[in-house]
């Protein structure tokens, strides 16, 4: 989604600190950041953002670079004015490019089992350049919010029925502010900023078109909500204690995240969340969740160390 330009901000009266994506950016920092763009020029935004973070000491629970998450968080401060930021030099550099559609993502034969004659079902997380160009050109072609990338730390799921591929799932950073959800865990501010990474947001689910199942899509969602916590360990070290996720309330019902089990706590405002003075309208969401410890409110809502 491209970011709507701000108007040029002096930087001699910006409150600060700024916040962007978790992370608050003191005025130092921020000078910091400007002082690498002007004295790199030759440099691509990918190494920029991995050096920011090697310069503030940003990572992740396992040590390593959140460098996606400070790829996004210098966009913003490029829309609000406080940075300028190199041409991209591949595409458009913002993840619009669209998966190229090719033979590989064709319609295939009709499954129509109920999901309990389909046999083992498998979340197979994509962990080679073949396996993520499939689950791309599917959520481009089949989806109807399309491809984007997904923000943040994220696992993918290509699902299948024993030979049969028959649906894809995405997980990403859960979003910065959801009324409901922060209402329903009774966190401060302060513990979530501390704490958000312990939440993960659902942000694709696709059954193939050209499938259906009973019960299949509820049967992928509990097998996920069981595999993702340990899968999210072994790649970032930590595990998950909260699922999210956001259906569009004009277009589905949330049948079936409500047949897995995920608590619906309440609907979205209709804006997005870069949206600050609700210029850029949105559809509204039902916001459910599903938690994955017992004891989840005690982890989100711990003193922030």
């Amino acid at each position: 989604m491209a970011l709507p330009a701000g108007p040029p901000l002096n930087r001699h009266t910006t409150t600060y600190p700024l916040r962007y994506c978790g992370r608050s950016f003191s005025a130092d920092q921020m000078e910091l950041v400007r002082e690498l763009i002007a004295s790199e020029p030759a440099r691509n935004r990918a190494w920029l953002s991995r050096r920011v973070c090697e310069m503030l000491g940003w990572r992740r629970a396992d040590g390593r670079l959140k460098d996606m998450s400070c790829r996004v968080a210098m966009l913003r401060m490029a829309r609000d004015g406080h940075v300028t930021l190199p041409p991209p030099q591949k595409g458009n550099g913002n993840g619009r490019n669209r998966p190229r559609i090719t033979r590989a993502s064709d319609p295939r034969d009709p499954v129509s089992l109920p999901a309990g004659a389909l046999g083992q079902i498998v979340l197979r997380p994509v962990s080679d350049p073949q396996d993520g160009s499939l689950w791309n050109e599917i959520i481009q072609r089949y989806h109807y919010l399309g491809y984007k990338p997904l923000p943040g730390a994220q696992i993918r799921y290509l699902v299948w029925a024993g030979a049969s591929l028959v649906a894809a799932l995405g997980f990403g950073a859960a979003a910065w502010k959801v009324a409901p959800r922060d209402r329903f865990i009774g966190w401060t501010v302060r513990q979530r900023q501390a704490r958000l990474p312990l939440v993960v947001n659902n942000a694709r689910f696709l059954i193939l078109p050209w499938v259906d199942s009973r019960n299949l899509a509820s049967r992928i969602l509990a097998r996920a909500a069981r595999q993702l916590p340990g899968d999210w360990r072994a790649r970032y070290g930590y595990a998950p204690v909260l699922l999210e996720t956001f259906v569009q309330s004009d277009r589905f019902n949330g049948t079936s995240y409500r047949a897995a089990n995920w608590l619906h706590v309440g609907r979205t405002q209709g804006r997005g969340k870069l949206d600050r003075h609700m210029l850029y309208p949105v559809p509204v969401k039902d916001v459910f969740l599903y938690p994955l410890h017992r004891h989840f409110r005690r982890e989100l809502c711990a003193a922030p160390q």
